[in-house]
This record gives C-alpha cells, structure tokens and sequence, in this order.
C-alpha cells in the first residue's frame, strides 16, 4: 500500500504589521513568514482508504479537539467537493508536536499538509489549483503554508508571495503553554492607536543572516506584542529572558502569540541558547532551528 508522508512545519511571523479592521471585520496584514525545520514541525501520513478519516497522536494530540472538526479533514472535505469523483479517500494519521493556538500555524500547516498530500495521492493536473482555492478558505495561514516557503503574506491571508532572498534564520521558538487568543488581542489592537500599514521594501543586501536580522530590527514589527503582553504578561517575560540569552539578535512573538523567538547568527548559538532557557524554564516548548523554506516533500511517495 502506498504511503504518503508531509512534514507540516511551524510557520513563524518574522514581522506582522496590521492595518485598521474593515468593514468585514478583518484586518489587513502584511507580514514577512518563514517556516521551520523538521524539528519543529507537525507529521501528516496517509493511506488510501474507503472514506476519509484521522487519527492524531502526538504530545498536543488533545488540544487538537474533535477529530471531525481538524482542518485536516476539513481540508479533506473540500478538495472531495471540488475534485468531485476524481478525489481519493485517505487515512490520515496526524503526530501533533506543536502547540496548538500558538501563533505558529499549527492547524493551518496541518490542513495545507493535507492539501498537498491529496494532490499527489490524486495525481489530478487540476488539484493544485484546486488547493490554492481552497487554501484561503480554511484560514488566514493556510495559503502560505501550501507555499511552504518564507515569502510576504498581504490582504487576510488571500495573497502570498514567496521571496527566495530571505536567507536561512538560525532560531530559539518559546511557547510557555499558556492560552492567548486570538480574537481578545486584535480586539485590544483596535482599541489602541492603530499603525499605518506600509510594505517594509526588501533588497538584495538583506541576503545573509545578519543583514536580515537587521533589516528586521529596524524596518519591521509585531503590531499585535503590545496588546499580547497585556492579556498574557508571561510573554513579556519570555521576551526579556530570550534577549538576554548569549547571542541572541532579536526576540519577538509570532502571530498573536504566545510563541515568541530569538534568532542567532550561527546554529550553534541557537542550540546553545535552547540549552540554557530550557534550564531556566524546564516546563516551557524551546527548540532550536532553522527558519527559512523548508525542502520540498519528497515525490513520489514511498510504498510499504
């Protein structure tokens, strides 16, 4: 039986600048993502199978909720509507290693994985189209995460353009397991003085790490840190130990929180660093990794 396998990684906001609510109650963002490595990444397998179906395992298995509700057999359910006969029932098995509601995209990596894999197990010219329709619809994130690469999301999450000049991001992610949601904190935006949205231009010169973490410091921000810190104060101190770390270029938070990162120049210095925060806050998520554009999944899949 052929099995097909899709790391969905952490998507990480390196900048999120959000413009007023519109009359739709959404906000326009512009914001620069790069994703993680395999070490900081959800595992998608699936198996042909009279009906679709998931199971999930996994250390944040039960944040997940009802199995009917993932994104991952939502996402499922659409590309069926969509590819209509033509779309093949799979099995998944999801291994839940991210936190969930973490700013990261957990579900949204999640339900984009799926996507991915039902296009390669139809082998349908028409499916990826299929998916970068649907993709929107499933979430803000879920379109740059079909992309699986570091590029610019604009509009709600409807407009994503990769950019092969953002170098590889030697990174700490911190999540210490406490809940921020999101809808409170872009309720405390709105009612805070709102930035004007503009699009941080980025050049050629921004190609190494550290030209990049510089451009980040001084062109770009989190407009959603403020208010996050004010629902969760934790994440403040999460900010304050990260900066302290030996090496560390830059901490902020990634989406609405309440993961936060560091970012090094060199891999060593972001290991050496995930060693010492995980001795300071043993009960914190901390891993080291890289941040960049993943590798492309391996096709075609393998058999067993």
């Amino acid at each position: 039986m052929t099995v097909y396998r899709a790391d969905a990684p952490a998507k990480v906001n390196l900048s999120l600048h959000v413009g007023a609510v519109q009359d739709n109650g959404r906000h326009p963002l512009i914001s620069l993502l790069a994703f993680g490595d395999a070490r900081v990444a959800d595992r998608l397998t699936a198996r042909p199978a009279r009906m679709s179906s998931l199971a999930v395992s996994g250390p944040y298995a039960e944040a997940c909720g009802p199995a009917r509700d993932n994104l991952v057999l939502k996402a499922a359910r659409a590309m069926a509507q969509a590819l209509q006969g033509d779309c093949p029932h799979l099995a998944f098995e999801l291994e839940k290693r991210l936190p969930a509601a973490a700013g990261i995209g957990g579900g949204s990596a999640d339900a984009a994985a799926a996507l991915r894999l039902i296009c390669e197990a139809s082998a349908l010219p028409e499916a990826y189209p299929a998916a970068l329709r649907i993709a929107p619809t499933l979430g803000g994130d879920v379109l740059a995460c079909l992309h699986n690469q570091a590029g610019w999301m604009r509009g709600d999450g409807d407009m994503f353009e990769p950019s092969p000049d953002i170098p590889s991001l030697p990174a700490l992610l911190v999540n210490p397991g406490l809940s921020c949601p999101t809808g409170p904190v872009f309720e405390a935006y709105d009612s805070g003085r709102v930035e004007r949205l503009s699009h941080p231009p980025l050049h050629r010169r921004h190609r190494s790490a550290k030209g990049m973490i510089r451009f980040l410091k001084r062109r770009t921000r989190n407009d959603l840190m403020t208010p996050a810190m004010a629902l969760v104060p934790e994440i403040k101190t999460v900010l304050k130990t990260l900066t302290k770390l030996p090496g560390a270029r830059l901490a902020r938070m990634s989406g609405s929180g309440a993961t936060c990162f560091a970012l090094f120049d060199t891999e060593r210095a972001a290991e050496q660093a995930a060693e010492l925060y995980a001795r300071a806050a043993p009960t914190h998520w901390c891993v080291a990794c890289t941040l960049g554009s993943p590798a492309a999944p391996k096709r075609p899949a393998s058999s067993a």
